[in-house]
Parts: C-alpha cells; structure tokens; sequence
C-alpha cells in the first residue's frame, strides 16, 4: 500500500506574467459562482477588486495582454484550494486580494469611471450603499 502525500497547492502569483497563467481557470459562470459563494466573507475589498477587473476586462478598448491578466487574477480568485485555501477563515482570501491588487495595478488605465460606476452599482446592490456615501442633505 502506497501513501501519497497531498500536492502542494500553487504559490499565489508574484508577477503579472505569473498570473497569465491562471486565465484558464476563468469563466463567466464559475466568477458570477464564486462571488455569491464568498460575497459576505471576502468584504467589500475583494469584490471591488474582483469586479474592477471583470468590467475592465469586458471593454472593447482593453488590450489582449490587459483581458489576459485581468482572467488570470480572476481565474486564481475563482481557484478554491490556491497557495492558501479559501475555506480557511480570516486568510483564505489574503493571497487572492494580494493577486487581484496586482493585477489592478497593472491594469489600472483600464479602470474607467464607467468600470468604476458598474462595479460601485453591484456592490451597492449587495451590501446596500453605506452611510458615508449617501446623497448629501440640504441644510436647512
């Protein structure tokens, strides 16, 4: 009888090449999945990220090297067992904001007031608006 030991998840990507190499993990159904799987447990910060770089990645303007690392950071975000697994509370998503950050910083002339308001819109539809974002009241 043989004993297998259990193979070491992925590192988190370092670079944004690094990241490319997860596109293939992306898919519209598995992202939309994902999000409502963790939406509570990632916080508002995952999300933002997350959806920053799934509206960016769906303009027509945006570069196939932008789409390309934009569905690599989202494809390791949709991964459940990465370099630390999802499931473990308070840092299991730590290596996919840390993945999702880069790839907004690479991609961050992509990230238009429209991607902004789209993703600002969902996010408001899920968490509600908070009280600091409030329309303003005329004083009297």
């Amino acid at each position: 009888m043989k004993f297998r030991l259990p193979r070491r998840p992925p590192a988190a990507p370092e670079t944004t090449a690094d990241m490319r190499g997860y596109a293939n993990q992306y898919s519209n159904t598995r992202f939309w999945t994902k999000l409502s799987n963790v939406a509570r447990r990632a916080g508002y910060e995952v999300l933002e990220k997350a959806l920053w770089l799934h509206y960016a990645a769906q303009r027509p303007d945006t570069p196939a090297w932008a789409r390309t690392t934009a569905y690599g950071a989202l494809g390791y975000f949709i991964l459940p067992f990465d370099a630390i697994p999802d499931w473990l509370f308070g840092i299991g998503l730590t290596d996919d904001l840390g993945a999702l950050t880069l790839a907004v910083a690479a991609l961050a002339q992509y990230i238009d007031a429209d991607v902004r308001r789209r993703t600002t819109r969902k996010l408001d539809a899920w968490f509600g608006r908070p009280d600091h974002r409030q329309p303003l009241r005329p004083v009297e």
